[in-house]
């Protein structure tokens, strides 16, 4: 009995990867462009010159961690963009963007970033992939709590968005936000600022989705209450969950080689267009 009860300890403290999209998820676009498959286990969303597709959760959420493994669009994808993204509704919404933007064959995704409060964003940052993100399956993730949004690779950090309220920066913590993901046509800005445009003799163009994962905070929007699933430390890898995540020494030193050897843009080091001058948070520290 004992073996039992901490083996079921060990399950409640350890993730678990949902398997069926038909139960988390609803089409919101395309038709038949998005495909559930294998059981319900992978999602699938397609491209054409008629429509591109997506798909939102079914549940809403304020603060978690959010986990989604990717198969990017193959080949040519110059003028597409993938999404993984959390989003309130209405003008002055809230927003967390992974959105993947496809390039000619042989050249790589750009990994573009941003983060929406209160309807205003401008607060991009763009990566580069050390791997081929269209030959198999890897996991982007999003994490979200009161005092800082951590986005992550393969579970190694690539951006870290702190809570700087103090200095009159909006931070995204009062809006309940669904989890969307999409394929969609963007030739006009995507691939090299709009230069490269979309070969539809490639088309359907498909990407990939699967072991979509939350721990998080599921809001009601009847009781205007949350309820939230997870421990604030994971016994198992002695490390701190979602609740209040934040680097320690190693992932710091991960995100410096991510952030020097892969970043291709950071909004807080663009003085063109920021003439008037860098938003607050930009003279703190990255971490």
């Amino acid at each position: 009995m004992l073996l039992q009860l901490s083996i079921l300890a060990v399950l409640l403290l350890c993730p678990v990867w949902a398997e069926n999209f038909y139960q988390d998820a609803t089409v919101t676009f395309g038709d038949h462009r998005a495909q559930i498959q294998d059981g319900g286990r992978v999602l699938a969303l397609s491209l054409d010159k008629i429509s591109g597709s997506g798909f939102q959760s079914k549940n809403e959420y304020l603060f978690g961690r959010f986990d989604m493994q990717l198969k990017l669009v193959p080949g040519n994808s110059a003028g597409t963009v993938t999404t993984f993204y959390l989003s309130s509704q209405g003008a002055g919404h809230d927003e967390i963007d992974f959105e993947f933007l496809g390039n000619s064959s042989g050249q790589p995704y750009t990994v573009h970033t941003n983060v929406y409060s209160q309807g205003k964003g401008n607060k991009e940052q763009q990566f580069r992939l050390w791997f081929d993100p269209t030959s198999s399956f890897h996991t982007y993730s999003i994490v979200w709590n009161s005092q800082r949004i951590i986005f992550l690779v393969d579970d190694i950090p690539i951006r870290v968005f702190n809570n700087h309220e103090a200095l009159g920066v909006a931070f995204p913590k009062n809006q309940a936000m669904r989890v969307y993901a999409s394929l969609w046509n963007a030739d006009d800005w995507a691939t090299q600022g709009g230069w490269v445009k979309t070969d539809w003799s490639m088309a359907p163009f498909t990407a990939s989705y699967r072991n979509f994962n939350t721990n998080a905070c599921v809001w009601s929007a009847a009781t205007s209450t949350s309820s939230c699933g997870g421990s604030k430390t994971d016994s198992v890898n002695n490390v701190q969950t979602w609740q209040t995540q934040e680097l320690n020494a190693s992932e710091r030193n991960r995100l410096r080689w991510v952030q020097q050897k892969y970043m291709i843009y950071n909004y807080c080091t663009d003085a063109k267009r920021f003439s008037q001058g860098f938003s607050p948070e930009c003279k703190r520290s990255r971490f």
